[in-house]
């Protein structure tokens, strides 16, 4: 049976007391994998050392059923976009991704011929000769963008990869993105912000404090998420009005008014959505703003941890000099088969 495109086992990487990625053990396939965490989470660290960047502390990590660090044959068939620049700002566009190409082994004419082909890509042709002083933050992303793909690699890792972009270019990049998924790349996106990567993949991967705490389909984590108090705030023209037509339904399980209007608790979510706008339609009732603290990344780690929490709590599991935190602990939730 083939190797998967990337796997590891019991993966550690600390930095002195520090402990960046703690015990990992995952497989990655084919398509979009949408690497979550919050800043700080050890997503950064996990993605260096699994493009080589940095050693493992303890465990290993393979791609393609080989080691990484300081392996040529699997560098060459990664594609990295870092999250921070790092360019010689004099040089154009086109000479960067022609210098990187020829890295990989390219002759220069060859080199050059993908450089512009790639730069025509995303969407850079125009000014691709011009210094990269001059580019906007979006340019520069997809110049780091166009490095990365240049050489076809089998496997694409991105991070933050949307940063900095216009609506036009973050579609733009979505779409190549997809577009590599569906070549049968395997393509990790590294992102703080859960909306971004569901325009990518369902597939994604969790990970807080340096650990992986779930992974799975996207819309089976927001289902454990809808099973669990949902938080509605509501600015409406007639808050106590509309507080108690909201409260003779059996979802709702509490109301609290503010100075800005009520924070509604459901344990059916979808349906207080849809009940919403239809209350306030029927009852002439005006509705300023309507939005959920709940709807985003942070909720999904708070309720993943409230869960395991009353499961059980379990002291990390630490092969490095030091826990980061004494009572740090989490639970692994496999999701979608």
């Amino acid at each position: 049976m083939a190797a998967p495109p990337i796997e590891t086992r019991n993966l550690s990487r600390w930095y002195g007391q520090v402990i960046g990625v703690n015990d990992i053990t995952l497989e990655i396939t084919t398509g979009v994998t949408g690497l979550l965490g919050p800043n700080g989470a050890g997503k950064s660290t996990l993605m260096k050392v699994l493009t080589g960047q940095l050693k493992a502390s303890n465990g290993h990590a393979r791609i393609f059923g080989e080691k990484i660090w300081n392996n040529p044959y699997v560098l060459s068939r990664i594609g990295l976009c870092p999250e921070q620049d790092a360019f010689y700002e004099d040089m154009s566009a086109f000479q960067f991704v022609t210098y990187l190409t020829r890295l990989h082994g390219f002759t220069t004419h060859e080199a050059e011929k993908i450089a512009g082909r790639t730069l025509d890509i995303v969407d850079l042709a125009e000014r691709k000769h011009d210094p990269i002083r001059t580019y906007s933050k979006g340019m520069r992303q997809r110049t780091k963008l166009a490095q990365a793909i240049a050489h076809d690699p089998d496997i694409l890792f991105l991070d933050e990869p949307l940063t900095g972009t216009d609506p036009i270019g973050r579609r733009r990049v979505i779409d190549l993105i997809l577009e590599f998924g569906e070549r049968g790349k395997s393509v990790i996106v590294s992102s703080h912000v859960l909306h971004e990567v569901e325009s990518m993949t369902t597939n994604i991967l969790l990970i807080n404090k340096g650990r992986v705490i779930a992974d799975g389909d996207v819309f089976k984590i927001r289902e454990m998420i809808d099973g669990h108090p949902h938080l509605i705030f509501i600015d409406a023209d007639k808050p106590r009005e509309f507080a108690k037509l909201l409260a003779g339904h059996k979802d709702i399980m509490s109301i609290q008014f503010d100075e800005d209007g009520i924070r509604v608790a459901t344990k059916n979510p979808a349906a207080c959505y849809k009940r919403i706008p239809r209350l306030a339609l029927e009852n002439n009732i005006v509705v300023n703003r309507l939005t959920s603290p709940d709807n985003n990344l942070a909720a999904v780690f708070r309720y993943l941890t409230e869960a395991g929490h009353k499961q059980s709590a379990t002291s990390p599991k630490n092969p490095g000099p030091a826990s980061s935190s004494s009572s740090d602990w989490s639970v692994t939730l496999r999701l979608g088969g």
